[in-house]
């Protein structure tokens, strides 16, 4: 052997050694645990745009943190919610997190709001080595993990994700109603642009092409031009990656028109105020969701004395949103007990990919992780709204 191929050699070994601890170990933080509370962090939008989201669902994680606390804790710790209010900013999400990263030592992050928001601040705690779990968005960056970079192992998600949930919703109504001319509006972001990956993976699949694609600003008000648009190119079913308002706001914009056209939500449209605020309007819309809506006139056992407390502490019904905040928290409590009363952050990470199945009141399909897979479930629902109420249409489906 030449003495620089020996060189050579030495060198590759040398960096495959130096490559495998990177490779092999994710660093996750001890902070935030004493002998007697664990603290976790969340920011969620408490004054911008999609407060009617950030508000019910801090409600929820508060709810859920008296419960638990009530109940003697985590293995005899009381849990401390660090809330912040991130305004659906990014830049005030960084800032939240480094806050409660450096000065509250946070434990975890937990149902951060918002997929502009979450992706914003995520490297902040990953670098700190602390958790991010069950954010409310549905992205793909929030379970989606890279192996050769450890610190993306702390990233977990609960929720119904937007590509996948949107091909199924899209593929049930694409097979049973027939359209041949499916059109999408989706937001121009992270959350708008998932959903229309996965509207485009689906109308791909079945070898259709979009008669119409076409976006809006975040925050923006006015969709005369996109239906418009839409109604324009002949669109049978519009695929809407929207919220709570611009669900409105297109409905009625279509409304106006007098353009009678089949619109499919995603799952963020699946909420109580959309038809509480839309009425006549929103009529009729179709939506991807996770889980049937519970109402108290017709909700019974477990799930109707929880409206009730809910109603009780904070003077409104509870809705879509408190129940995902509140389910945040309760799975955040079920892995931290399984990781024993010597808690450490590798037990809370053993525990979350130990595939320990998490059961909500809800009759929500299990939660359950593992070693290779952070996202919870793929099952989605479709609902539709009809006499101003969500009603389940078809449960069980994947694309």
């Amino acid at each position: 052997m030449s003495k620089s191929f020996k060189v050579l050699a030495l060198a590759v070994s040398a960096l495959a050694l130096t490559q495998l601890p990177a490779a092999a170990q994710t660093k996750v933080t001890d902070q935030g645990i004493s002998a007697t509370e664990i603290v976790v962090g969340t920011h969620q939008d408490l004054s911008g745009p999609i407060k009617v989201w950030g508000v019910p669902v801090s409600n929820g994680m508060k709810m859920a943190v008296e419960e638990i606390n009530a109940a003697g804790g985590i293995n005899g710790r009381k849990i401390k919610l660090i809330l912040e209010d991130s305004g659906y900013d990014p830049k005030r999400a960084v800032l939240a997190s480094q806050k409660m990263v450096e000065r509250d030592k946070v434990f975890a992050m937990v149902g951060p709001m918002g997929s502009p928001t979450v992706l914003a601040a995520q490297d902040i705690l990953f670098d700190a080595g602390v958790l991010q779990l069950f954010p409310l968005t549905a992205a793909e960056f929030t379970f989606k993990f890279d192996p050769a970079k450890p610190q993306e192992r702390l990233k977990f998600n609960n929720l119904l994700p937007y590509v996948e949930s949107t091909r199924a919703a899209v593929k049930y109504m694409l097979e049973t109603k027939n359209f041949k001319k499916p059109c999408i509006m989706y937001q121009d972001d992270e959350y708008g642009k998932n959903v229309l990956d996965g509207f485009t993976q689906q109308v791909t699949a079945m070898k259709l092409q979009p008669a119409s694609v076409t976006s809006y600003k975040r925050g923006a008000s006015d969709f005369s031009a996109q239906v418009a648009k839409m109604k324009s190119d002949g669109c049978d079913m519009v695929v809407l990656g929207t919220v709570i308002r611009e669900t409105i706001g297109a409905m009625g914009e279509a409304k106006k028109l007098g353009w009678d056209v089949t619109f499919l939500g995603a799952t963020p449209t699946n909420v109580l105020e959309v038809p509480a605020l839309g009425k006549e309007a929103v009529e009729g819309l179709y939506a991807a969701s996770g889980f049937e809506i519970p109402y108290e006139d017709t909700a019974k056992g477990k799930v109707k004395d929880w409206l009730a407390n809910y109603k009780k502490m904070f003077g409104t019904d509870a809705n879509t949103q408190a129940i995902i905040g509140y389910n945040a928290m309760m799975t955040f409590a079920f892995y931290a007990n399984k990781a024993g009363k010597d808690l450490t952050g590798q037990k809370m990470m053993d525990a979350l990919e130990s595939g320990e199945k998490f059961m909500d009141i809800f009759n929500s399909p299990p939660t359950k992780f593992s070693k290779t897979d952070h996202l919870a479930n793929t099952i989605t629902q479709v609902q539709q709204i009809k006499n101003g109420r969500w009603v389940l249409v078809k449960e069980g489906l994947m694309f």
